[in-house]
């Protein structure tokens, strides 16, 4: 009787046998092999990050280098290093806050917490200590902190953790009129939004017409500030450096991870504006939050390793063409009565199949083809490397198991 081994896998149910997962062993650019040989196309980036795809020597070069001449090192006063100070620097050139600070750590779900406690923080010292409240959407993920499972718009997700941290209020991911509501009644008590441009595990929403613009314009109104959560949507996946760019809308605070080192350094942060972080350059403040890897060296070598390839390579306008080939093959899907419809923007896609897409997802892993189920949504989030034939192998995957 197969029994679970030691390692608890996340989002997984505990009672699973390991011997049932599928170990992978090698990359390569957008393929993974596993330990019996068999190949499959990444068609999910690992988890929505990789874009340069794997195996690639010069980041891996990078961060041995990196490692070589300082392994580590923690950043908090009075100590700094190099990559660290290159990174923030880069990536803020990179996002449309190019004057901002940059706050570094690990996961997507520090930078959502901090992210947070930074909204609440200015808030107080600008002498407005009432405004703690924050305004989530239907849909949204932020991450499983204790900060970020609060801020959840997938109900499911919330489940099961006893009381979460207060004051959040949700709002219909595509009703900016209901949001205005909630604004004219707690107003006086909102610090922030956190809002993914692009929702991305609730099942790949873009965002209604107008619906960011009208965030942008509530918080304006309602001093509050707006936190974009782009640890999905950020380094290219958009067919933007930021999502932000792509809907012309700048935010106060942006979260970022993943696609900041492809996935082969743990590496996150906030990007915060030059006019917040203003709050927060008082002499004599003490900024009492941060991790102990934050500015870790080596990661910040894979972010600087990882960006120059993204820019040197065009990956940022590449996603556009995979969206373009992307929606060539749904569309065909479409006309065949195949699937009912899909949504997406750049190189992150959903596919409306019209039934539980679990199992489609499965059927597809067994044809060798990585994919996610959402609902009644198959998502579609690849390398941005991934070549037209392996786009054309993705649909045409996706034709059999429908069929």
């Amino acid at each position: 009787m197969s029994v679970p081994g030691n390692l608890l896998h996340p989002f997984s149910e505990p009672a699973k046998s390991e011997s049932d997962f599928v170990n992978v062993v090698s990359a390569e650019g957008s393929v993974l092999t596993d330990d019996t040989g068999k190949q499959y196309l990444d068609g999910m980036a690992s988890l929505w990050y990789c874009q340069v795809g794997h195996g690639r020597r010069e980041i891996i070069d990078a961060v041995t280098t990196q490692l070589n001449t300082l392994a580590t090192y923690n950043t908090f006063d009075p100590f700094t290093n190099d990559r660290a100070r290159e990174a923030a620097a880069l990536i803020a050139s990179k996002s449309p806050l190019p004057d901002a600070r940059v706050f570094l750590g690990c996961s997507g779900s520090e930078a959502i917490d901090t992210s947070l406690k930074l909204a609440r923080i200015v808030q107080q010292r600008r002498g407005r200590p009432d405004k703690q409240m924050i305004v989530r959407r239907t849909h949204g993920y932020h991450g499983t902190n204790f900060g970020g499972t609060s801020a959840q718009g997938i109900e499911p997700n919330r489940e099961g953790w006893g009381e979460l941290v207060p004051h959040f209020v949700e709002v219909p991911n595509d009703n900016i009129e209901e949001a205005a509501k909630v604004f004219a009644e707690h107003g006086e008590r909102i610090a922030a939004v956190v809002s993914e441009p692009v929702q991305g595990a609730g099942g790949v929403w873009p965002p209604e017409d107008g619906y960011l613009q009208g965030l942008r314009r509530l918080c304006d109104q309602h001093d509050a500030l707006l936190i974009f959560d782009e640890v999905i949507c950020g380094f290219g996946r958009t067919g933007s450096w930021f999502a932000s760019q792509t809907f012309g809308v700048t935010p106060d605070l942006m979260t970022f991870a993943k696609g900041v080192t492809s996935g082969y350094q743990p590496l996150s942060g906030v990007i915060i504006s030059a006019e917040v972080a203003t709050e927060l350059s008082e002499p004599g403040f003490l900024l009492r939050t941060g991790y102990t890897y934050s500015g870790h060296p080596a990661s910040c070598a894979a972010a600087v390793a990882n960006i120059e390839l993204i820019e040197s390579e065009g990956l940022v306008e590449r996603a556009n063409h995979i969206g373009k080939k992307t929606v060539e093959g749904f569309d065909a899907l479409v006309a065949d009565g195949m699937v009912k419809s899909y949504r997406g923007v750049g190189a992150v896609w959903a596919v409306e199949i019209g039934r539980d897409a679990i199992p489609a997802k499965q059927a597809m892993l067994d044809r060798g083809v990585v994919v996610r189920g959402v609902g009644e949504s198959l998502i579609w989030c690849p390398p941005l490397v991934v070549t037209d034939d392996q786009i054309g192998m993705f649909i045409e995957t996706m034709e059999q198991v429908l069929s």
